[in-house]
């Protein structure tokens, strides 16, 4: 008698494998927040002087296909420039974004990759 091969048995081991890759994933991602989170507290909180170089968003739109209904998300950006020619881009609230402009030169403060502020000055 030999495998035999039907649809049921595709479907079988297909959709508990789809479970594993996405529930890994989302595992993943959690953890890797965490580890992140627990290095950027280790680190020593910074100040530098630098100049903002440029900003930049990222749009994303979210499609709830149950009620045909979508929303948008940005997340808002800046690169700085230290004394020695280096950058750095961190993530930053739509308030700093708007408060910042390209030019302005100050104090950053950061700790890892964690943005705390940036005083002009």
């Amino acid at each position: 008698m030999g495998f035999r091969f039907d649809m049921f048995s595709l479907v079988s081991i297909f959709i508990p494998l789809m479970f594993v890759i996405v529930f890994g994933t989302i595992i993943f991602s959690i953890i890797k927040g965490i580890g992140q989170w627990n290095k950027n507290n280790k680190e020593p909180v910074l100040t530098v002087i630098c100049k903002v170089v440029t900003k930049r968003t990222n749009t994303t739109r979210h499609n709830n296909s149950n009620n045909n209904m979508s929303s948008n998300s940005t997340t808002y950006y800046s690169t700085f420039e230290v004394e020695s020619g280096d950058r750095i881009e961190f993530t930053i609230s739509g308030k700093e974004y708007g408060m910042l402009a390209e030019g302005d030169i100050g104090k950053l403060v950061f700790q890892g990759t964690r943005y705390l502020s940036f005083e002009r000055g």
